[in-house]
């Protein structure tokens, strides 16, 4: 099976760190994987890389049945081809009501021009409604953003962002500061968003990445340490050692 991104090789130093040393990673397109790995083991400079914010100083990061080489284009571009990516903070629009930000999510690939005059056709009000309903929030679309609680508005934001139909989800610690409710909906989200597309998940928590049922990256210091169920990689005796800090 092709995979839908490769990365291989890649490096990068900050001020003489290496933040991420030789590392390559592979995932295909409909596929989940949790990333986990101490403080400081290059988890976020993965995702920036990946996503354009950070250019890293050797390696590739090849994107899609063309193997296109992700390295030198600009986050936006990025991010057009099929990257979307959910920060450990909410991003919503306080004071617009769930359906208008994931209206506005919809039509976000229109120029601001047609913004200003856009009337929402009906496959744009139905598609608002299945995502909506894929988040769990078909009964609070009325509400302004700013009144949900922060479980409701990282599904809120989830939502945005597969309103533009990503191929990879990149997600940063979502179950941070949820209740366990709201961490149960949240793995039912992501395992639903999964059957479609990748979806990688960036996690501390590691009952939430037992729920994930994926496959799980180990970083340590730059680079993947281990690879494989949870249980295979929590029996390792290497990845043992750098979370015990023996």
């Amino acid at each position: 099976m092709s995979q839908l991104l490769e990365v291989s090789g890649v490096s990068v130093s900050f001020d003489g760190f290496k933040a991420i040393n030789n590392l390559s990673f592979s995932i295909g397109p409909a596929e989940m994987r949790a990333i986990i790995g101490p403080n400081g083991a290059g988890k976020t400079t993965f995702m920036d890389i990946v996503t354009g914010k950070t250019k890293p100083d050797e390696g590739s990061v090849l994107w899609g049945d063309m193997s296109k080489n992700l390295i030198g284009m600009n986050e936006a571009k990025i991010a057009r081809i099929g990257i979307g990516r959910k920060f450990q903070r909410p991003t919503v629009f306080e004071d617009q009501s769930v359906f208008e930000n994931l209206l506005m999510a919809v039509k976000n690939d229109r120029s601001p021009w047609s913004v200003l005059f856009f009337k929402p056709k009906f496959k744009d009000l139905a598609k608002v409604e299945a995502l909506a309903s894929e988040i769990g929030l078909s009964d609070q679309l009325e509400r302004k953003s700013g009144e949900l609680s922060h479980g409701q508005k990282q599904w809120l934001e989830i939502g945005m962002l597969l309103a533009q139909d990503p191929q990879l989800l990149l997600v940063d610690e979502p179950a941070a500061g949820m209740t366990l409710g709201e961490r149960e909906h949240t793995t039912d989200i992501l395992k639903e968003a999964a059957k479609t597309r990748a979806v990688v998940v960036v996690e501390h928590d590691m009952d939430f990445v037992r729920r994930l049922e994926c496959k799980v990256t180990v970083l340590h210091e730059g680079s993947v340490l281990a690879e494989g169920s949870l249980d295979h990689v929590t029996q390792n005796k290497d990845v043992i050692d750098v979370y015990l800090g023996r």
